[in-house]
């Protein structure tokens, strides 16, 4: 393998009625520091990078596929049971649920196997059987591969998300798929306690 970015952190998947849905990015430790990011996919099917500054848009905007990038104020807290994600024209204030039969059998499995790069590439059809959409392994842009080492899983049971201070919707189902990259979140809304690693080929 060729140079590698490990990203430590959680992803939250949030999809409305009016069709918007966002990819949020809270990572506390990667090459960039603690930061956090999102991706949202517009009901026309615009895809968007909210970034919080230079060095991370680039690298983000090289791995995936926008039709936009943005630089933007991106403030993300995650606490015990709520989720509050303040990105330029995006707000969301969520509430999670307890974990999930998903993430109760993620958790037996060792968090070093778990997030190994072999062990994601030999179950990446399994997660897709798991979570329509999902997967563990796959090609990124720049000749990368990026491997996504799931550890935990808690659903969202409520949000209000607002886009250009207009209300977006009830909480909805991730549908049609995020097209960033090979992979989705799950379609049920919910945020992952995931290790993100991308390696240069």
């Amino acid at each position: 393998m060729g140079k590698r970015w490990i990203f430590d952190g959680h992803i939250a998947g949030i999809g409305t009625a009016s069709g918007l849905r966002a990819v949020v990015g809270i990572w506390q430790d990667s090459p960039f520091g603690s930061f956090a990011d999102v991706m949202v996919q517009q009901p026309s099917g615009h895809r968007l990078l909210l970034a919080p500054r230079p060095d991370v848009a680039e690298f983000i905007a090289a791995t995936y596929t926008f039709d936009e990038v943005r630089l933007v104020d991106v403030s993300a807290m995650l606490g015990e049971r709520a989720l509050r994600v303040d990105a330029g024209p995006l707000a969301i204030r969520a509430v999670t649920g307890a974990r999930t039969f998903l993430g109760t059998a993620l958790r037996a499995v060792p968090r070093r196997l778990a997030v190994h790069p072999r062990w994601l590439s030999a179950v990446s059809p399994l997660a897709a059987l798991a979570a329509p959409g999902a997967r563990t392994y796959g090609t990124a842009g720049s000749g990368r591969a990026e491997y996504y080492g799931v550890s935990d899983l808690h659903h969202v049971t409520s949000a209000v998300v607002r886009w250009e201070g207009a209300d977006a919707g009830t909480l909805a189902p991730i549908r049609p798929a995020v097209t960033f990259g090979f992979s989705s979140v799950p379609p049920r809304p919910s945020v992952a306690r995931v290790r993100t690693t991308v390696v240069q080929s």
